[in-house]
């Protein structure tokens, strides 16, 4: 069965032997296809690398010579996927290099991985057509000018960009050069944002009785997706295409290159049925519907690959345990033994809960996978397939009602919104669940956990009691590569442990400082002592033994447990009242556990609200209390107008015991510092508050400590936009890069703070020059007196950034909306180095400003935007968990949308 392999991956190591620099790239129109571009491209221009022809002699193949026998002579100089993985350092936090999308689509006219390649590019870039225009100009304008088809047009509203590692002309199939790639990315030629690359086992060149030819492509496929994985450290996504039907049936040779190639070489896995086929015949909205659930899965993986890696202990970011495991979070273990047995649930569940489990053991695919057994009477062979295809569908099916999910930034160009986290478990025997725990068991779950990771899951759960050499292997392959959050869990099944014991569990649950929270569920023999409490105390003593400290989840099995559930400070597994059964007995809805918080007094109705004064306009009273509403907490938030400090300090909210915090801006962000307790490092630099934050301390006497999130809201976003372009200017060096910050205030302050936390060079301009020199002394950077591009006078704009041979990469404007704002047109003439603006005013929602520079094709923030990040900060340092970032940015932009008149 190997001897393809050793052929393919021993034989053809030098990729010059059976490829050619030449490829199909593809720009085209959002209603064009691209099969027919595909198998009919131009005559290749050679640009002086050799074309290796495929002759049917170069292998003996024939009918008693398949391929599946021919690649397979020996397995001794083949890599595993795990050896793989192990030796390849590559991280993909700062990744500036094309996303790789290797598979089969299920056929050339279905051409699936070319159509989600098309998609991802243009997702990549905030489907803005210019820009990807923009980008095959470029392409056709230097080095990769060869890879591109001749029908490729920048004058068409150009969707996506695609590039085919194998093509076919008139004189037949032709293969890219690995090298030619390399070459292009360190020329910064090819990047994230230039294309997405296309290794498609069943292309149109593949369509051949030749069984030679095939043999010779998939060997050079196959050595190109090593080289493109290993020695360029690609990120690459497996497209596991399997239609339904008995005309789908896999194949004996496909199977083979998907065990030794397709998942070796690639980190992340999507699974498609039929819905890339509905295009073709079946254009039905459900099929629409379905496609673009695919699109959604892609452009979620690759936003979860694209994330920062979350340390142990890290907080308060995207992808950190203490708010996604946070306060008051729920999640819903799932029971069904198929995903789609929930579809009539899946509604109600998601008002209630933050996240849902999957519980993989609890599946018929996961049976079947544990006893190497098929699913064949639901149309596929391969169990594997179908737990993570019906992981999609779950993700799928919450989609429209996921109102509690957290932002995840994609790309620098979006928020994905709407992705609702899953914690991905398989649950042992002996752990309470029912996966097999023999050797064979545990050897399948890991690879079922590795799985988990491929599916780039928000949490896996990873029992700590088991093999500690493939827990080692699982662990290093999560660092090394991989952005879920380790979950470490222990349960207890049928005896009381000590309180030593249990402490013990919860570091034993760290997994020697890798996990990112803690689980550990405990069983009691009886509650005369108040025995429902031990997991919860073990939580607190194991929290002060923890370095740093970790979420503890802290559970008692059993009906006897209930209030274990109750004392649980976060992250809680719940039934739900529309159930048809629990997951586990004494298990709870989110809605009892609430109530029980309530009347046992842990949980305050807590009063917040905006302190200003002329705050009528303020949209924060909408935003903040939907916000509480959408994940059922009881707390308030009103409007606090008034015209001094003074009179809220003494005031009954400020001096209540329920009092949780508050916002603050216009004019008290300065005058609210000396009534507070302790200020943040950002509160302190900046030298304004926005946001008061109530805590109590060992003593229970309360603490007021003023942050200041304007900062975050101007940084989250701009740090989408332009951070890799930063971090990259920086170490390729050249000119310096330059924030240029218009106005004199308190928000220009934050906004000076953003740039050097963006790791931008700072210039200011303001109507009155010792504001802004004021703010130059404080914060470092230069002042502009004019703004004009005359060399002659020394500080004017264009002459600062000529002496220091530099460029405005942003432009923050802190200008009031009376002040009718715009650039000089010389900072907006080159299209090729427009800055990114960002204008703090949300009312009016086009500006002067917006308008100009929108219409010269810069990318903006717009104040609204920076009003819904900044609001997202405060809920999460108020509650602890994370925010419902949909919820919120649906209200602001429901205030601030421009109605018929301004739009006119």
């Amino acid at each position: 069965m190997r001897a393809l392999l050793a052929f393919f991956l021993g034989a053809s190591m030098k990729s010059t032997a059976f490829v050619v620099p030449k490829s199909s790239i593809h720009g085209v129109a959002t209603s064009s296809k691209n099969a027919k571009n595909v198998a009919t491209s131009a005559p290749h221009q050679n640009n002086g690398r050799r074309r290796i022809p495929f002759p049917s002699t170069s292998t003996q193949c024939d009918n008693n010579y398949p391929i599946v026998s021919s690649l397979a002579a020996s397995s001794s100089s083949t890599t595993s996927a795990s050896e793989t993985k192990a030796k390849a350092p590559y991280r993909y936090d700062n990744y500036d290099k094309p996303i790789v999308l290797i598979g089969s689509s299920s056929s050339p006219e279905a051409n699936e991985i070319e159509r989600l390649a098309l998609s991802l590019s243009g997702a990549l870039v905030g489907n803005n057509s210019k820009r990807l225009a923009s980008t095959l100009d470029n392409l056709q304008r230097s080095q990769g000018a060869g890879l591109l088809n001749e029908d490729d047009d920048t004058d068409k509203n150009v969707a996506g960009i695609a590039l085919s590692a194998v093509g076919l002309d008139d004189e037949g199939p032709f293969m890219l050069d690995a090298g030619l790639i390399g070459e292009l990315i360190r020329k910064k030629t090819l990047s994230l944002t230039s294309g997405v690359i296309t290794l498609d086992f069943n292309h149109a060149a593949f369509q051949t009785d030749d069984e030679g030819m095939k043999v010779d492509l998939t060997r050079a496929m196959s050595s190109l997706a090593k080289q493109l994985y290993e020695d360029e450290g690609l990120l690459a996504v497996y497209v596991n295409i399997k239609p339904d039907g008995d005309d789908n049936a896999v194949s004996e040779e496909a199977k083979m290159v998907e065990k030794e190639v397709m998942i070796p070489f690639s980190d992340y896995e999507i699974c498609i049925k039929n819905e890339g086929m509905g295009d073709m015949g079946d254009d039905t909205a459900a099929a629409a519907s379905s496609w673009a659930d695919v699109e959604w899965e892609l452009n979620r993986i690759a936003a979860r690959a694209l994330l920062p890696p979350s340390a142990v202990g890290a907080t308060g970011n995207a992808n950190s345990a203490d708010l996604m495991m946070g306060l008051n979070t729920f999640f819903v273990s799932l029971t069904f033994p198929k995903v789609e047995d929930a579809t009539p649930y899946i509604e109600q569940m998601c008002q209630d809960v933050d996240s849902m489990e999957y519980r993989v053991d609890l599946l018929d695919a996961a049976k079947e996978y544990s006893k190497g057994e098929s699913s064949s009477d639901e149309g596929s062979d391969d169990p594997r397939f179908d737990i993570l295809y019906q992981q999609q569908r779950l993700r799928a099916l919450c989609r429209p009602h996921s109102q509690r999910a957290p932002g995840l930034p994609f790309a620098g160009t979006t928020i994905i919104d709407d992705a609702l986290p899953i914690v991905y478990t398989v649950r042992t025997a002996n752990q309470a669940g029912t996966w097999p725990d023999d050797e064979e068991g545990i050897k399948k779950m890991f690879d079922l956990l590795e799985l988990g990771l491929r599916s780039a899951t928000e949490v896996l759960d990873v029992e700590s009691a088991w093999d500690p050499q493939l827990t080692d292997k699982l662990l290093h392959q999560s660092q090394s590569r991989y952005t879920s959050l380790i979950l470490g869990s222990h349960h207890v099944v049928g005896t009381q442990v000590s309180m030593d014991d249990a402490v013990n569990l919860y570091l034993q649950c760290g997994i020697q400082g890798r996990a990112h929270g803690t689980k550990v569920v405990l069983s009691i023999l009886s509650n005369e002592n108040n025995d429902d409490a031990l997991a919860y105390e073990a939580s607190l003593a194991a929290a002060r033994l923890q370095d740093p400290e970790l979420p503890n989840i802290s559970l008692i099995l059993g009906e006897i447990g209930s209030y274990s559930r109750i004392l649980n400070p976060r992250f809680t597994p719940v039934t739900h009242e529309c159930l048809p059964s629990v997951a586990a007995p004494g298990q709870l809805t989110a809605a009892e556990i609430m109530a029980g918080k309530l009347l046992m007094k842990r949980l305050a109705v807590q009063r917040y609200g905006i302190l200003g004064h002329n705050i009528a306009y303020s949209v924060s009273p909408e935003m903040q209390g939907s916000a509480f509403a959408a994940v059922k907490l009881p707390h308030t938030y009103t409007r606090c107008d008034v015209e001094t400090v003074e009179e809220f300090v003494e005031g009954p909210i400020w001096n209540d015991d329920d009092f949780g915090g508050c916002s603050v801006t216009i004019p008290h962000k300065q005058n609210i510092i000396p009534h507070l307790d302790v200020l943040t490092d950002a509160a302190r630099e900046i030298g304004s508050v926005n946001t008061v934050i109530v805590k109590k301390d060992k003593k229970g006497t309360r603490v007021l400590i003023g942050d200041n999130t304007d900062w975050k809201g101007m940084y989250n976003p701009l740090q989408r936009l332009v951070g890799d372009d930063v971090a990259k200017g920086k170490k390729e060096g050249g000119g310096k890069q330059y924030a240029l910050i218009l106005g004199g205030g308190g928000t220009a302050r934050a906004a000076a703070f953003t740039a050097a936390k963006l790791g931008l060079e700072r210039i200011y301009w303001n109507r009155t020059p010792e504001k802004a020199a004021d703010l130059a002394k404080e914060f470092g950077g230069i002042v502009a007196g004019n703004l004009g591009n005359n060399a002659e006078v020394e500080d004017s704009l264009g002459a600062i950034l000529a002496k220091e041979e530099g460029t405005v990469k942003v432009v923050i404007s802190t200008l009031p909306k009376a002040a009718e704002f715009t650039l000089p047109e010389w900072m907006l003439a080159d299209a090729a180095s427009l800055p990114v603006v960002l204008d703090v005013n949300y009312k009016p929602y086009n500006t002067p400003l917006l308008l100009q520079v929108v219409e010269k094709g810069c990318n903006v923030v717009r104040g609204s935007e920076m009003l819904w990040e900044q609001g997202v900060g405060q809920f999460e340092l108020w509650t602890g968990r994370t925010a419902p970032y949909g919820v919120m940015k649906k209200v602001v932009l429901e205030n601030c949308l421009p109605g018929e008149e301004e739009e006119k």
